[in-house]
């Protein structure tokens, strides 16, 4: 059954927590979605995971849709959020609107995500009157990177901690169906999660969020540049991988792959002719 906007709610009311990763491309979506995840996150991440960013500010609209669409053909039930990437947004409420809408009919995702707080309400409001399902990002984003001086953990003080419930009450005012809440102290995302009628989605945020996001390298061990502390490894596929690689290169080295087994035969009557 496909996840919705509505789905989420009502897991929220029920007390459900939501299960989401990233993905970038159709064979992982389709082992993330057949595995049972509730939503899938295209995330501007890809410029690190993918394609070797420092961050995620050089990743574009048109990498989003490029990925977007491969996750979507990939995954039949999980809600299909994509990330808009920096500056698709923040410009105007024009581009804003129009970016989205790319990103739905181009990338076939069923809702963006953006970040920021009430200095993007404008948008996020005008983009759900358009009929587009917005998540919204607070604590640490990574498209403020440079303003926020490196990832950092956000809210710690009590000034930061009030804004970050304001901004996540203003989001909800707006119209988001959903707030991802990062490298927040656990108990201000939980005290934000009961101030707010919306889905929180934590990463690095503590078990009191209504779901969890993790990137899926992060989590699998395969992405080795930076692991953040809030990262669990549930299973060490990049080991697992850079053997399968090592094995591979081995055989092919001392002419053991291909075997038989591996090849395709041909009458030797044929091979006679060709003489």
């Amino acid at each position: 059954m496909k996840n919705t906007v509505a789905t989420f709610a009502q897991a929220k009311a029920e007390g459900r927590k939501l299960a989401m990763l990233t993905a970038y491309d159709y064979s992982t979506a389709k082992l993330e979605d057949e595995a049972g995840i509730d939503g899938i996150l295209i995330g501007d991440s890809l410029g690190n995971v993918v394609l070797g960013y420092e961050d995620t500010l050089s990743v574009t609209v048109e990498d989003m849709i490029h990925h977007s669409a491969a996750v979507a053909r990939g995954a039949k039930n999980a809600l299909i959020v994509c990330d808009m990437p920096f500056l698709s947004y923040e410009v105007s409420v024009p581009d804003a609107v129009r970016n989205a809408g790319r990103l739905l009919k181009e990338g076939r995702a069923n809702c963006v995500k953006l970040e920021g707080g009430e200095e993007v309400c404008p948008q996020v409001a005008a983009i759900v009157a358009a009929g587009i399902p917005v998540m919204g990002h607070l604590g640490l984003t990574p498209q403020s990177i440079n303003a926020f001086g490196g990832f950092k953990v956000q809210g710690k003080s009590e000034a930061a901690a009030r804004k970050l419930i304001s901004d996540a009450k203003a989001l909800e005012a707006a119209g988001a169906f959903a707030i991802v809440l990062e490298a927040v102290p656990a108990k201000l995302a939980a005290l934000v999660t009961k101030e707010v009628g919306v889905p929180t989605i934590g990463i690095g945020a503590g078990a009191g969020c209504d779901g969890q996001i993790l990137v899926y390298q992060d989590m699998l061990g395969m992405f080795s540049d930076f692991c953040p502390k809030f990262v669990k490894r549930f299973a060490n596929v990049g080991e697992a991988m850079r053997d399968g690689f090592a094995n591979y290169i081995d055989e092919v080295r001392e002419g053991s792959f291909p075997s038989a087994e591996h090849t395709f035969k041909i009458d030797d009557e044929v091979l006679e002719k060709l003489y």
